[in-house]
Protein backbone atom coordinates (compact mmCIF):
# COMPACT_ATOMS: atom_id res chain seq x y z
CA UNK A 1 0.00 0.00 0.00
CA UNK A 2 2.74 2.49 0.99
CA UNK A 3 4.75 1.72 -2.14
CA UNK A 4 1.70 2.07 -4.39
CA UNK A 5 0.73 5.46 -2.94
CA UNK A 6 4.33 6.72 -3.19
CA UNK A 7 4.53 5.69 -6.85
CA UNK A 8 1.19 7.35 -7.47
CA UNK A 9 2.24 10.66 -5.92
CA UNK A 10 5.47 10.69 -7.93
CA UNK A 11 3.54 9.92 -11.12
CA UNK A 12 0.94 12.61 -10.52
CA UNK A 13 3.60 15.23 -9.87
CA UNK A 14 5.26 14.34 -13.18
CA UNK A 15 1.88 14.43 -14.92
CA UNK A 16 1.17 17.85 -13.46
CA UNK A 17 4.47 19.19 -14.78
CA UNK A 18 3.71 17.74 -18.20
CA UNK A 19 0.23 19.28 -18.21
CA UNK A 20 1.72 22.67 -17.40
CA UNK A 21 4.18 22.30 -20.29
CA UNK A 22 1.45 21.32 -22.72
CA UNK A 23 -0.72 24.21 -21.58
CA UNK A 24 1.78 26.61 -23.11
CA UNK A 25 1.58 24.87 -26.50
CA UNK A 26 -1.28 24.70 -29.04
CA UNK A 27 -3.30 21.57 -28.40
CA UNK A 28 -6.52 19.89 -29.31
CA UNK A 29 -9.09 20.97 -26.70
CA UNK A 30 -10.94 17.66 -26.75
CA UNK A 31 -7.73 15.72 -26.10
CA UNK A 32 -6.86 18.04 -23.21
CA UNK A 33 -10.27 17.55 -21.65
CA UNK A 34 -9.86 13.78 -21.93
CA UNK A 35 -6.44 13.87 -20.25
CA UNK A 36 -7.73 16.07 -17.46
CA UNK A 37 -10.67 13.75 -16.82
CA UNK A 38 -8.37 10.74 -16.78
CA UNK A 39 -6.02 12.34 -14.28
CA UNK A 40 -8.94 13.31 -12.04
CA UNK A 41 -10.18 9.72 -12.04
CA UNK A 42 -6.70 8.47 -11.14
CA UNK A 43 -6.40 10.96 -8.28
CA UNK A 44 -9.80 9.90 -6.94
CA UNK A 45 -8.88 6.21 -7.17
CA UNK A 46 -5.71 6.54 -5.14
CA UNK A 47 -7.07 8.93 -2.53
CA UNK A 48 -10.09 6.67 -2.05
CA UNK A 49 -7.73 3.71 -1.64
CA UNK A 50 -5.74 5.57 1.01
CA UNK A 51 -8.93 6.59 2.83
CA UNK A 52 -10.22 3.03 2.73
CA UNK A 53 -7.01 1.79 4.38
CA UNK A 54 -7.42 4.45 7.09
CA UNK A 55 -11.03 3.47 7.74
CA UNK A 56 -10.14 -0.22 7.98
CA UNK A 57 -7.48 0.42 10.62
CA UNK A 58 -9.77 2.71 12.63
CA UNK A 59 -12.55 0.11 12.46
CA UNK A 60 -10.15 -2.58 13.75
CA UNK A 61 -9.11 -0.35 16.65
CA UNK A 62 -12.74 0.51 17.41
CA UNK A 63 -13.58 -3.18 17.62
CA UNK A 64 -10.67 -3.97 19.92
CA UNK A 65 -11.28 -1.03 22.24
CA UNK A 66 -14.98 -1.87 22.45
CA UNK A 67 -14.20 -5.47 23.37
CA UNK A 68 -12.15 -4.43 26.41
CA UNK A 69 -13.48 -3.17 29.71
CA UNK A 70 -11.68 -0.45 31.66
CA UNK A 71 -9.64 -2.98 33.65
CA UNK A 72 -8.55 -4.78 30.50
CA UNK A 73 -7.37 -1.48 29.01
CA UNK A 74 -4.66 -1.49 31.69
CA UNK A 75 -2.98 -4.53 30.14
CA UNK A 76 0.54 -4.04 28.86
CA UNK A 77 1.17 -4.93 25.23
CA UNK A 78 4.38 -6.61 26.48
CA UNK A 79 6.04 -6.78 29.91
CA UNK A 80 7.20 -3.31 30.90
CA UNK A 81 5.76 -1.71 27.74
CA UNK A 82 2.82 0.62 27.08
CA UNK A 83 -0.65 -0.18 28.33
CA UNK A 84 -3.56 -0.36 25.89
CA UNK A 85 -5.08 2.61 27.75
CA UNK A 86 -2.03 4.73 26.96
CA UNK A 87 -2.05 3.72 23.30
CA UNK A 88 -5.72 4.63 22.98
CA UNK A 89 -5.00 8.09 24.39
CA UNK A 90 -1.84 8.43 22.29
CA UNK A 91 -3.63 7.61 19.04
CA UNK A 92 -6.48 9.96 19.95
CA UNK A 93 -4.09 12.86 20.54
CA UNK A 94 -2.07 12.17 17.39
CA UNK A 95 -5.23 11.98 15.27
CA UNK A 96 -6.58 15.13 16.91
CA UNK A 97 -3.46 16.95 15.69
CA UNK A 98 -4.34 15.99 12.12
CA UNK A 99 -7.34 18.33 12.06
CA UNK A 100 -5.31 21.60 11.93
CA UNK A 101 -2.39 19.92 10.15
CA UNK A 102 -4.59 18.95 7.20
CA UNK A 103 -6.55 22.20 7.33
CA UNK A 104 -9.72 20.47 8.50
CA UNK A 105 -10.48 22.52 11.60
CA UNK A 106 -9.38 23.16 15.16
CA UNK A 107 -8.34 20.46 17.59
CA UNK A 108 -10.96 18.91 19.85
CA UNK A 109 -8.81 17.60 22.70
CA UNK A 110 -5.42 19.33 23.00
CA UNK A 111 -5.50 18.59 26.73
CA UNK A 112 -4.51 14.99 25.98
CA UNK A 113 -1.02 15.90 24.75
CA UNK A 114 0.71 16.03 28.15
CA UNK A 115 -0.47 12.60 29.22
CA UNK A 116 -0.29 10.75 25.91
CA UNK A 117 2.26 12.47 23.63
CA UNK A 118 4.71 14.58 25.64
CA UNK A 119 5.11 12.01 28.41
CA UNK A 120 5.58 8.26 28.22
CA UNK A 121 3.18 5.84 29.86
CA UNK A 122 3.11 5.96 33.68
CA UNK A 123 5.55 8.86 34.00
CA UNK A 124 2.73 10.53 35.93
CA UNK A 125 -0.40 9.15 37.57
CA UNK A 126 -3.37 8.71 35.24
CA UNK A 127 -5.24 12.01 35.16
CA UNK A 128 -7.81 11.11 32.50
CA UNK A 129 -10.44 8.44 33.11
CA UNK A 130 -10.71 5.57 30.60
CA UNK A 131 -14.28 6.54 29.80
CA UNK A 132 -13.18 10.08 28.89
CA UNK A 133 -10.48 8.71 26.59
CA UNK A 134 -13.01 6.39 24.94
CA UNK A 135 -15.31 9.34 24.23
CA UNK A 136 -12.44 11.43 22.89
CA UNK A 137 -11.28 8.57 20.65
CA UNK A 138 -14.74 8.22 19.11
CA UNK A 139 -15.29 11.97 18.75
CA UNK A 140 -11.91 12.74 17.17
CA UNK A 141 -11.92 9.90 14.68
CA UNK A 142 -15.53 10.45 13.65
CA UNK A 143 -14.88 14.16 12.97
CA UNK A 144 -11.57 13.48 11.25
CA UNK A 145 -12.81 10.70 8.98
CA UNK A 146 -15.83 12.68 7.80
CA UNK A 147 -13.68 15.75 7.10
CA UNK A 148 -11.08 13.73 5.20
CA UNK A 149 -13.71 11.99 3.10
CA UNK A 150 -15.10 15.39 2.08
CA UNK A 151 -11.71 16.67 0.90
CA UNK A 152 -11.54 16.71 -2.94
CA UNK A 153 -8.87 14.39 -4.41
CA UNK A 154 -6.80 17.25 -5.83
CA UNK A 155 -6.55 18.83 -2.36
CA UNK A 156 -4.67 15.79 -1.05
CA UNK A 157 -1.66 16.67 -3.19
CA UNK A 158 -1.36 20.12 -1.66
CA UNK A 159 0.94 20.90 1.25
CA UNK A 160 -0.04 20.26 4.83
CA UNK A 161 0.21 22.98 7.45
CA UNK A 162 3.38 21.67 9.11
CA UNK A 163 5.52 22.41 6.04
CA UNK A 164 6.50 25.82 4.69
CA UNK A 165 5.86 26.94 1.13
CA UNK A 166 9.60 26.99 0.51
CA UNK A 167 10.16 23.45 1.77
CA UNK A 168 7.12 22.15 -0.09
CA UNK A 169 8.45 23.59 -3.35
CA UNK A 170 11.61 21.54 -2.79
CA UNK A 171 9.79 18.40 -1.60
CA UNK A 172 6.27 18.21 -3.09
CA UNK A 173 5.79 14.72 -1.63
CA UNK A 174 5.35 16.40 1.76
CA UNK A 175 1.65 16.73 1.09
CA UNK A 176 -1.59 15.80 2.83
CA UNK A 177 -1.71 12.37 1.25
CA UNK A 178 1.71 11.46 2.62
CA UNK A 179 0.53 12.47 6.11
CA UNK A 180 -2.53 10.23 5.80
CA UNK A 181 -0.28 7.40 4.68
CA UNK A 182 2.15 7.72 7.62
CA UNK A 183 -0.61 8.12 10.20
CA UNK A 184 -2.40 5.04 8.86
CA UNK A 185 0.84 3.07 9.20
CA UNK A 186 1.33 4.45 12.72
CA UNK A 187 -2.20 3.43 13.77
CA UNK A 188 -1.77 0.00 12.17
CA UNK A 189 1.47 -0.59 14.08
CA UNK A 190 -0.21 0.11 17.42
CA UNK A 191 -3.23 -1.97 16.38
CA UNK A 192 -0.86 -4.93 16.06
CA UNK A 193 0.48 -4.31 19.56
CA UNK A 194 -3.02 -4.11 21.00
CA UNK A 195 -3.98 -7.34 19.24
CA UNK A 196 -1.11 -9.06 21.08
CA UNK A 197 -2.45 -7.76 24.37
CA UNK A 198 -5.86 -9.21 23.55
CA UNK A 199 -4.42 -12.66 22.84
CA UNK A 200 -2.90 -12.71 26.31
CA UNK A 201 -6.32 -12.32 27.86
Amino acid sequence: MICVIYIYMTTVIKQTAERNRRASEPANSESMRSNTAGNAMTEALYTNTALRAWKLVIAQLDKMFSSMNDEELLREVAPGRNRVFYLMGHLTAVHDRLLPMLGLGERLHPELDDDFVTNADRVTADRVAPEAVRRAWSEVNARLTVAMAALPPEEWLKKHNAVSDEDFAKEPLRNRLSVLQTRTTHAGFHAGQIRLALTKG
